[in-house]
C-alpha cells in the first residue's frame, strides 16, 4: 500500500469512528448549542485528533528513523543501515537510501584511497628532494666550514665552529623530517622496527615516557596496512605530544580475533571529544582505506586512547606471549 493510501486509511478510520459515535450515541445538538453539548463535541474532537496523531505517528515511524539516520550518517564510519520495515513506498524509500549509502561509502573509500596514495607519493618525492638536494648541500657546507675553521685563527675559528654546530643541527633536523616523510625503516626492517624507531624518536624530542608492548608473532600484513598502522601511530603520538599535556604514552601492537590491533594510550588531560579535528578524520580516512576499524575514546582527566583494528586472513595461531618493553624515558 502506498504512503498516500496508508494516510488516507488512517484518517478514514478516525473519521468513521467519529461518525459512528455521532450516529449511535445518545447525543443531540441544539440551536443554540448548550454548554454540555459544546463540551461533548470539543472532547470528541480532541479524542479524534489524539487518535489521528497516534496512528500517523505509527504509520510514519519508518520515515522518522530514516530522517534521524540522514542527520547522523558519517561516511568515515561505514556500516549504518536501516532495517527495511514498513511496506510500499516506505520500504522502497529505505531500500533506496541504503543502496545510496552503500554506493557513497564505496565512492568515498575509492576517493580516499586515491588521495592517500597521492599524499604518500608526494611525501616520498619531497623526502627524496630534501635528502638529495638540501641534505647534500648542507653536508657540503658543513665540510667547507670544517676546513675553514681548521685553518683559521681565533676568534674566527670559534665563530666558524659555532656555525658548524648550527649547520650540523639543521642537517640532523632535515634528516629527521626525511624519516617522518618517508619511513625507510618500514620498508627495510618491517613494522615493529619502524614503530620502535618512531617511539624512540618521540621519547627523545617530545620528552614523553613511551612504553612499548609489541607481540612477537604478528601475522603478515601487506605494505598498505603496515603504512596505515605506522601513520596512525605517528598521528596519535603527535596529538599526545602537542595537545594532551601527557607525560606517559603506551603503544601496543597485538594480535586479537583474526586482526592486528594498534593501541596508543596517553595519560593526558583528555577532551571528551565532541568535534573531531583534521588529525582524527585523517586517521579515519586511512582506516577506511584498508577496511580497518578506528575507535578514539577520550575522557576529561583520563587521557585518550586510539585503537586501530586491522583485519587479517583468519588462520589458527597460539595465544601470543606479550613481553613489555619499556621505551626511552
Amino acid at each position: 500500500m502506498s504512503l498516500f493510501w496508508r494516510i488516507f486509511a488512517l484518517n478514514a478510520v478516525v473519521l468513521g469512528s467519529a461518525t459512528a459515535l455521532l450516529l449511535w450515541a445518545p447525543v443531540t445538538v441544539s440551536v443554540p448549542v448548550v454548554l454540555t453539548e459544546a463540551v461533548i463535541l470539543v472532547g470528541g474532537l480532541a479524542v479524534m485528533l489524539v487518535a489521528n496523531a497516534a496512528l500517523l505517528r505509527i504509520g510514519l515511524a519508518p520515515l522518522e528513523r530514516l530522517t534521524r539516520l540522514m542527520t547522523t550518517v558519517d561516511l568515515l564510519r561505514p556500516g549504518h543501515r536501516l532495517p527495511e520495515q514498513g511496506g510500499g513506498e516506505t520500504a522502497e524509500l529505505i531500500r533506496t537510501f541504503n543502496a545510496m549509502l552503500e554506493r557513497l561509502e564505496q565512492e568515498r573509500a575509492a576517493s580516499s584511497a586515491r588521495v592517500l596514495l597521492a599524499q604518500e607519493s608526494e611525501r616520498r618525492r619531497i623526502a627524496q628532494e630534501l635528502h638529495d638536494e638540501v641534505g647534500q648541500t648542507m653536508t657540503a657546507v658543513l665540510l667547507a666550514l670544517k676546513r675553514a675553521s681548521d685553518g683559521a685563527d681565533e676568534p674566527l675559528r670559534g665563530e666558524l665552529r659555532q656555525a658548524q654546530e648550527i649547520t650540523r643541527g639543521s642537517l640532523d633536523e632535515v634528516r629527521r623530517l626525511v624519516r617522518r616523510l618517508r619511513p625507510g625503516v618500514l620498508d627495510d626492517l618491517g613494522l615493529i622496527s619502524a614503530l620502535t624507531s618512531l617511539t624512540t624518536e618521540f621519547a627523545t624530542h617530545a620528552g614523553l615516557r613511551v612504553v612499548r608492548r609489541f607481540d612477537s608473532d604478528l601475522p603478515p600484513l601487506d605494505q598498505q596496512a603496515e603504512l596505515v598502522l605506522y601513520r596512525v601511530a605517528q598521528e596519535a603520538l603527535t596529538n599526545a605530544a602537542r595537545h594532551a599535556d601527557a607525560g606517559r604514552v603506551e603503544v601496543s601492537l597485538s594480535r586479537s580475533d583474526g586482526a592486528v590491533v594498534l593501541s596508543v594510550e596517553d595519560d593526558g588531560r583528555g577532551t571528551g571529544i565532541a568535534h573531531e579535528g583534521a588529525g582524527i578524520r585523517g586517521m579515519r580516512e586511512r582506516a577506511l582505506f584498508i577496511g580497518a576499524a578506528l575507535d578514539v575514546t577520550s575522557r576529561p582527566g583520563a587521557g585518550t586512547r586510539v585503537r586501530l583494528k586491522v583485519p587479517t586472513p583468519a588462520q589458527p595461531s597460539p595465544t601470543p606471549s606479550t613481553s613489555p618493553t619499556p621505551g626511552n624515558q
